[in-house]
Formats: C-alpha cells, structure tokens, sequence
C-alpha cells in the first residue's frame, strides 16, 4: 500500500496559526501534524508517501527534507492551483506506481484507526473506494445501503473521517485535474455507476479532527512522545 496525505489546504478554519504557516506544519505537544501523518503511514508499513502541497508550499518541501523518515517521500505541487480532495488525487497519480492501493489520509486527523485492518477490509470485499465512517455530528452526512455501500448524501447517515483506501483503478476514472473538484461527488457519482463504494465503520472515541481551534486545543492528549496517535 502506498499513501497520499492530503496537505494543501489554506487552513483558514486556524487563523491566526496558520497566518505563517500551513496547516501541516501546526504542532501538537510540538510535533507538526505532518510528521504525525507520516510516522502513522510508516507504521502501518507504507514504504511511499506522496503529499499534496499548495499553502506555504516552500515551507511543505523543507520541512520534508530537513528530516530522515523510513518512506520514501514524492510531493504533488499543487501551488498553480489548489485541486481539492478530487483535483488533488487526480493530479498526484502519476506519482503512485499504479500497483498498490493507496491510503489517502487528511493531514489534520488524529486517530489509532487500523490502517492495515482497514486495506484488509479493502481488498476482501472488492471495492474501488472504502471511506472510514462514523455515527457522529456533522452536517455532511453520507447513505450506505445494507451492504454498506455508498449511495449519496443524507439528512440522517454516517460521517465520512478523512481517511480513506482507493485502488489504483480509481485514477482512470477521475475527472482531469484541469480544476478542482471534491472527490466525494465523485465516489457518489461512481456508486451511481455501479462501482463499489465502501464503508469501513469506526468508533469516534479515538478520533479527532484537528483543523479548527476548538479541537486543536485537545490534540495533546491524542499524542504521544514517540509520535504515536
């Protein structure tokens, strides 16, 4: 399995952190939620890493190159224009071998989410996409039907977590990265196809997105020294 951690956002939701610096390079109990992201793949056995970059890009690219890590590291410049979730998948294909499944993991996440249980899950039902979900708040809600396939948004429905498995076949199937575009209209779009969509349900105790203050202030206690999450 190869990785993709999605870093390009503006951050705008941590102003006045993020003034100087992009979201990936904030710290919890100093350590950036970057090098969580990355030590979290590394430990669940991902050999390369590809990272989106367009918010204080510079800053991205040094930062990964001021420090030794066990994956081989590609990064995705998206600093012409910024992607979003689809766009950005799309426009980081070419720097996946095209073999292996690629977990691709929003920047601002914490959790001890099985990475390796969850490709597990992956490969045995056969999908194209599987999202990590959960019985939470939120306003974008999601409707799987009984065989916990994805079948558009919903009023009542499961909250996709940031983290996901797709398969090499997804890229072929993406619009071009000529624009950005989310890439959950995409996935409802390629449910409506036919293709398999999965679900892989998750507790949200040990979950935590750290994109806005509120929550950044109770990050400390999601890590560890050893960077562990």
């Amino acid at each position: 399995m190869e990785g993709f951690i999605l870093a390009a956002g503006l951050g705008t939701r941590l102003r006045p952190l993020t003034d100087d610096r992009p979201k990936a390079l904030v710290e919890v109990r100093g350590v950036t939620l970057l090098e969580l992201a990355i030590r979290k793949l590394e430990r669940a056995g991902i050999g390369h890493i590809v990272i989106n970059v367009h918010h204080f890009a510079d800053k991205i690219i040094d930062f990964v190159g001021s420090r030794k890590w066990q994956a081989s590291i590609d990064i995705s410049d998206e600093r012409t224009l910024l992607l979003d979730t689809g766009g950005g998948l799309k426009h980081a294909a070419p720097l996946f071998s095209g073999k292996h499944n690629v977990l691709v993991h929003n920047v601002d996440i914490l959790s001890d989410i099985d990475l390796q249980a969850l490709e597990g899950r992956h490969k045995a039902d056969g999908n194209l996409v599987t999202l990590c979900v959960s019985r939470r708040q939120t306003k974008r809600l999601l409707a799987f039907d009984k065989e916990g396939l994805l079948v558009g948004r919903a009023d009542e429905g499961l909250a996709f977590s940031g983290i996901s498995v797709v398969a090499p076949e997804l890229f072929a199937l993406l619009p071009e990265a000529d624009h950005p575009y989310p890439v959950i209209d995409e996935y409802i779009r390629l449910s409506h196809e036919g293709r398999r969509i999965g679900s892989y349900l998750h507790t949200p105790d040990r979950w935590l997105d750290v994109g806005k203050p509120e929550t950044l202030a109770l990050a400390g206690q999601y890590v560890t020294p050893n960077c562990s999450c």
